[in-house]
């Protein structure tokens, strides 16, 4: 029986994980999992090939008297108890992040601050899910600080089963609104996976920070929470507060209150809604004694490209580019900020909204009625719910069919908001502006 102890020792000789043979690492341990469309069992051989220390697999009608294979029970599970023996193994802090909407923005922010004092580590891309956050804590080194752990999840049950391995010590929920309702079947089970976080934080006697004005939030938060506050109000008793300097310009500026006085941070994000994210990031950084103008320079110069608020100038026009999700409480706040832009020439192009199960008509409907109340000029919807629930010349099936048309415009001198949901595909018609 091979014991976690001893894979352990092994990984730590090895010191990487391959999950997939086209990607292969040399003198890597080779994980064998499986999916609905795939079995990495049938890739062992392949894997050793191709430069893999060791495989773990768990096929039981495969046996090979090698010493590189080793066969478990459960390679997923293996793989999720090899993290947790890593983490406990290099004692690293750990924050653990998660929300319905900008957690990965603010895990970023706060990975950006907190390395100019820190050996930090934090999640690559999206990997937050249960095999994700594993391979993430995997990557940490004994020498590591401080590592950012990302949680997702579109079920219940799942954020408490990755703290589980993940075992954070501070935790921070960046908001709950409405996403993934088809798996969580309602609101109230988003809010109650959401908030196990906290629980798992609050068990260990740990800490969460907590944005001081969201009320849903703080009505999450468990009895005997040891609570760090940030605001963005400026006029509250919290730890950190920060007031956006509204001059209608497009991306963020706001004002830091620092025991010394105040600091003006210029961002390269885009809306209101961010300012949430950059104030968790100022206040986890005071609270790991950052100094002020190093936690200045890391957000001034965070720029963000993987298609979340993010700003790009083209030779014609100028784009906020959200393409990576788009769930109703993000879609709101979306538009919400690009009204209050000025520009003379505002275009929208939105994409439908998945997963949203029952509700996803009405939640689509109450978005074509807050583009009539915003008065917008010119706008394109993308994708099969649209089409459905308002079909017009400027609706579309798909991505593909909106390039066919926009092909034929002459779109110049314009301010273009682009959000949808990843499925839907909207960052094809990036060229054509």
């Amino acid at each position: 029986m091979i014991t976690i102890d001893f894979l352990h020792k092994i990984f730590l000789e090895q010191g990487s994980i391959s999950t997939d043979t086209r990607k292969i690492i040399s003198k890597s341990i080779y994980f064998a999992l499986k999916g609905e469309n795939f079995d990495g069992n049938k890739y062992i051989d392949e894997a050793i090939e191709k430069g893999a220390s060791y495989v773990v697999y768990d096929n039981h009608n495969y046996h090979k008297e090698d010493p590189r294979y080793l066969y478990v029970e459960d390679v997923l599970e293996t793989l999720q108890q090899l993290a947790l023996y890593h983490r406990r193994y290099c004692k690293t802090k750990i924050i653990g992040i998660t929300g319905t909407n900008g957690k990965t923005t603010t895990k970023e922010l706060i990975a950006s601050v907190l390395k100019k004092n820190y050996r930090t580590i934090a999640t690559e891309g999206n990997l937050n899910n249960h095999i994700g956050v594993p391979l993430t804590l995997l990557k940490i080194k004994k020498e590591d600080e401080i590592a950012i752990i990302e949680m997702g999840a579109n079920h219940p049950k799942e954020i408490e089963f990755l703290c589980s391995i993940t075992e954070p010590d501070y935790g921070i929920i960046t908001n709950v609104g409405k996403a993934h309702l088809e798996g969580f079947g309602s609101f109230e089970m988003i809010q109650k996976t959401k908030a196990e976080l906290y629980h798992s934080v609050v068990s260990r006697g740990g800490e969460i920070f907590i944005h001081h004005e969201d009320t849903l939030l703080n009505n999450l938060l468990p009895k005997g929470a040891k609570t760090i506050h940030y605001s963005t109000t400026g006029n509250s008793d919290a730890d950190t507060y920060i007031t956006e300097e509204n001059d209608h310009s497009i991306l963020i500026r706001v004002k830091a209150k620092f025991e010394k006085g105040y600091l003006y941070i210029l961002t390269n994000l885009v809306g209101s809604y961010n300012c949430a994210n950059i104030a968790a990031a100022i206040c986890i950084g005071r609270h790991f004694h950052v100094e002020p103008l190093l936690i200045k320079e890391a957000i001034d110069k965070y720029v963000p490209t993987n298609m979340r608020s993010q700003y790009t100038r083209r030779k014609y026009n100028d784009l906020i580019v959200d393409t990576y999700n788009a769930n109703p409480s993000s879609m709101k706040e979306a538009l919400l900020n690009f009204d209050k832009l000025k520009h003379p020439q505002k275009i929208i192009i939105l994409g439908d909204m998945l997963e949203l199960g029952d509700v996803s008509e009405k939640e689509h409907q109450l978005v074509i009625d807050k583009l009539q109340e915003m008065n917008i000029q010119t706008y394109f919807l993308v994708g099969d719910i649209f089409s459905k629930i308002a079909p017009s010349e400027h609706t579309f099936i798909n991505t593909e069919s909106l390039i066919a048309y926009l092909k034929d415009q002459e779109i110049k001198n314009s301010l273009v908001l682009i959000k949808g949901s990843r499925g839907i595909g909207l960052e094809k018609i990036l060229y054509l502006f």
